[in-house]
């Protein structure tokens, strides 16, 4: 039988693979250099594959070793999570979110259930809806916490990610080739005349409104549908469908910074340990934007 994997082992390989340095890893996890040095000597035993290539400038990963690189991150980061929910004390309280329509379905779902799993006694309550009702709700104290697009450099605020919203088109159907172009936009929304179609006029586009909506759904369903292209947030672009790119003459329409807001008269710990779920659910997405 083989020995058994000691997250030990996992824990100081991570060291020296993201280090690339046995001396700098020993500094980085409080071991001396030829502690880790026998600590990776064990772990390449116990696999029974070598996980180093060593240099002269330090050591790189061999194949075997970037794959043990992702599923040791994954390891080490679950029995971390585990550590941190056994110890966690459990919360209580209402937590009021706001949130847009277009991370309710992808973002956050499992970090909210999770959260509620964890702390049972806490009350979430979740609005979905446009951000200037969204920070309407916070100056009314109707809301804790609200994740909101800004279109300008925010003055207030913690911005979790930029997620630029772009001209979005079925991939079977050619509508963005169609003269003049059917588009689908957002009812009563100041942003869609401002941003969405202000990027069309500036560019000498001409277009036909096809499709009005309420909701990021709606506009989903014209793109998927072919029967209209929809500004949509990049990172919310429905199977089926693409952005449209500048060389065929559709620019990205802004940058949206996606921030979280606090009402700054509503505070309890329930509150800020939902701000670090949501703010945890988000950074893998401005990772991937970097």
């Amino acid at each position: 039988m083989n020995p058994p994997l000691d997250s030990d082992l996992l824990r100081t390989f991570l060291a020296v693979a993201t280090t690339g340095n046995v001396t700098r890893a020993a500094e980085k996890i409080g071991r001396t250099q030829s502690a880790v040095s026998i600590q990776i000597k064990r772990l390449e035993e116990v696999l029974g594959e070598s996980v180093f290539e060593r240099g002269s400038r330090g050591v790189t990963l061999t194949p075997q070793g970037q794959t043990l690189l992702v599923n040791a991150n994954r390891i080490v980061g679950l029995l971390d999570e585990t550590m941190a929910s056994i110890r966690a004390k459990p919360l209580g309280g209402p937590v009021r979110i706001g949130l847009p329509e277009e991370y309710g379905y992808t973002v956050l779902p499992r970090a909210l259930a999770a959260f509620a799993s964890q702390h049972p006694q806490v009350q979430v309550t979740v609005k979905c809806d446009y951000s200037a009702k969204q920070m309407a709700a916070l100056e009314a104290d109707e809301l804790d916490l609200a994740v909101i697009f800004n279109w300008e450099p925010p003055t207030m605020g913690e911005v979790l990610f930029v997620d630029p919203t772009v001209w979005v088109t079925s991939e079977v159907h050619c509508v963005h080739e169609i003269t003049p172009v059917p588009i689908a936009v957002y009812q009563r929304s100041d942003w869609c005349q401002k941003f969405a179609i202000g990027s069309l006029d500036r560019n000498k586009i001409n277009y036909r409104v096809a499709y009005s909506c309420d909701t990021g759904g709606g506009l989903k369903i014209a793109a998927v549908s072919g029967l209209a292209i929809a500004p949509l947030a990049r990172s919310n672009i429905p199977p089926g469908c693409r952005e449209l790119t500048e060389t065929e003459g559709f620019p990205v329409i802004d940058s949206s910074n996606v921030v979280l807001r606090r009402n700054p008269r509503m505070t309890n710990p329930a509150i800020e340990g939902m701000a670090k779920v949501i703010r945890d659910a988000f950074q893998p997405m401005g990772t991937a934007a970097l």
